[in-house]
């Protein structure tokens, strides 16, 4: 598990309600039951700064860092697709942007990174689909000055049509393979963590939980039923990490609630 990405999923889950900002030592302590050293914490932390995800703060504890506008929007967005709080109707329109990509071969990958992760895929190089307009992608393309058209269209072939526009835009046996997978790896795991586990091992094995159902925000788009296979392996695999959510998040709260309260305590000098 690399650091950037965890303090991602520590911010969007358990940061983010709280005030969305954190002392830097309750940061270390937070990702060391992760096996991440704290020099990783901090490298992690600068880059985020960098990249406009995080902004250094002074907290009554002493120094810390809060995120960002920009990373509000991003951590609300992935909340919405890990838990399924957002909308799942469809009006059979899909959400089209056809593209200059970049020439850099570096940008053309971080730009289809960021697509993916807004729920588009893509039917060529240049023109990209979805099944709901994301709002990011507008600002996603201006920064990136990526000369873009966007478009709503319905498939003049119905429901028939959007299905197999769906085929090869993504590929379901595979997201199919990888949701069976998930619950495969995850079942020997969690089922180690009972009642009589402590908080520290519940919090970790939470966190791994929603890690690894965090990729899916770059491989599934969370397709409306009717464009899914019957059967679909996404909607078993989501039973089974709402569940497991839901039975360790308790645990997992009071260790969160244990560490900010040791990060905002002031540090002793030797000696005093």
């Amino acid at each position: 598990m690399q650091a950037r990405s965890a303090l991602f999923d520590l911010y969007g889950d358990h940061l983010r309600p709280r005030g969305g900002r954190a002392p830097v030592a309750a940061l270390v302590k937070l990702l060391a039951p992760l096996g991440i050293a704290p020099p990783a914490v901090r490298t992690a932390v600068s880059r985020m700064v960098r990249q406009g995800w995080l902004d250094p703060t002074r907290l009554a504890s002493g120094p810390g860092y809060g995120i960002t506008p920009k990373a509000a929007r991003r951590l609300d967005e992935a909340a919405s697709r890990i838990y399924r709080t957002a909308r799942t109707g469809w009006d059979g329109r899909f959400d089209l942007i056809v593209l200059d990509a970049p020439s850099n071969r570096r940008e053309r990958q971080r730009l289809a990174t960021t697509l993916r992760f807004l729920g588009y895929g893509t039917l060529d190089e240049q023109t990209w689909v979805a099944t709901r307009a994301a709002e990011d992608a507008d600002v996603v393309l201006t920064e990136g000055g990526v000369r873009y058209e966007r478009f709503t269209a319905a498939h003049a072939g119905g429901t028939p049509g959007a299905v197999a526009m769906v085929r090869r835009a993504w590929d379901l046996a595979e997201i199919g393979r990888a949701y069976e997978e998930f619950v495969a790896e995850q079942r020997p795991l969690l089922a180690t963590v009972t009642a009589r586990s402590g908080d520290e091992e519940a919090y970790a094995a939470r966190f791994r939980l929603v890690h690894a159902w965090r990729t899916f925000l770059f491989k599934d788009p969370q397709l409306p039923p009717a464009l899914l296979p019957e059967r679909w392996p996404g909607t078993s695999a989501a039973s089974f990490f709402d569940r497991h959510a839901a039975r360790l998040r308790p645990a997992a709260d009071r260790y969160v609630e244990q560490c900010l309260d040791l990060g905002s305590r002031p540090v002793r000098q030797k000696g005093r």
